[in-house]
């Protein structure tokens, strides 16, 4: 069959990052206004995911925070970027976003990944004794989401077809497989993985626009050296793009960063549009999930617009239903 073009959905997948400075309470107000900025801009899509113990994220608990950006605003899906299964019970995550679908018909997504979303003492404090393979957890929430009529146990809220969409969050071979696998949709995740794009059906990448590339760059300088420092061994808050102007780099600080440099995708609308096509051609992909990791709100807001008058030059490819479909 021959490939089909099309505009390809732009969306969006926000951390709520806690800058350096900033309150959980500010982040969370950010993500609301960002939220509500995406829909009238017209994003098709509105995640955010489950981090434990990070000073820098206030996204620890999505079901709840997705019920408030839901409530905030009309038509955006909303979503979960995602529930990190290892951590809850199959069930309670089935009762859970039934209900978020029942309250919000046709807007809401469950996205599930298998990474714990912290560090081993956090992750410890989660679920101390993990018995179970991510799969057997896997198709437990789906025959849950999915149920028969002779199942001893129903997640009651998804009965009447209030089930949300699922999706599968990765970014190796084994997940994309997996996903093929069970007929769930995939997600692969370019920011945490650029050097090995997967074939999908929503690609993830961290973008930074502004109006010119000497500035897009410049305002990348704080994710860069929150990066580095984490490398280095030194947790830290996203810091200003003053600070990391002014951070003394050795000639290793900047060798490290620059085998990173594909990680975040910067520059001005001219300069970004041939770097999402490439993404787009390599992972096939009909959709563009966009995280900004910057620490000015309003450039944050500005990079947004920018993407959004930037996506009616991009094609995706329509002839892949989801890989996990076939």
């Amino acid at each position: 069959m021959a490939t089909a073009a099309a505009l390809p959905a732009l969306s969006v997948l926000d951390t709520s990052p806690i800058v350096q400075g900033s309150t959980p309470r500010q982040a969370l107000l950010n993500t609301v206004d960002l939220a509500r900025l995406a829909e009238d801009l017209g994003y098709h899509r509105y995640w955010v995911p489950e981090h434990h113990g990070m000073r820098g994220v206030a996204s620890s608990a999505p079901a709840v925070l997705i019920a408030h950006l839901a409530n905030a605003t009309r038509h955006l899906r909303i979503g979960a970027g995602g529930v990190l299964l290892p951590n809850h019970a199959p069930l309670v995550v089935a009762e859970q976003f039934g209900t978020l679908a029942a309250l919000h018909p046709g807007r809401i997504d469950l996205g599930i990944g298998r990474a714990p979303g912290g560090s081993k003492a956090a992750s410890a404090a989660l679920s101390p004794q993990r018995t179970k393979a991510f799969s057997t957890q896997l198709d437990e929430l789906r025959d849950y989401l999915n149920p028969r009529e002779d199942a001893d146990v129903k997640a009651v809220p998804v009965l009447g077809g209030n089930v949300p969409e699922l999706w599968l969050l990765g970014r190796s071979p084994e997940s994309a497989a997996l996903a093929a696998e069970r007929g769930i949709l995939y997600a692969f995740a370019h920011h945490l993985a650029p050097a090995a794009p997967l074939k999908a059906d929503l690609v993830s990448v961290s973008v930074i626009a502004a109006e010119d590339d000497e500035r897009a760059e410049w305002l990348a300088g704080s994710t860069r050296l929150k990066v580095l420092s984490r490398i280095r061994g030194n947790r830290i808050q996203l810091p200003s793009p003053e600070e990391a102007a002014n951070f003394p780099y050795t000639a290793d600080d900047r060798a490290e960063n620059a085998k990173r440099s594909d990680a975040v995708l910067t520059g001005s609308p001219d300069t970004l549009k041939p770097k999402l096509q490439t993404i787009l051609d390599e992972t096939g992909a009909a959709e563009i999930m966009v995280t900004t990791p910057l620490f000015h709100h309003a450039d944050r807001r500005r990079s947004y617009e920018l993407l959004a008058s930037l996506a009616g030059g991009l094609i995706a490819c329509t002839n892949r239903s989801a890989s996990s479909r076939a």
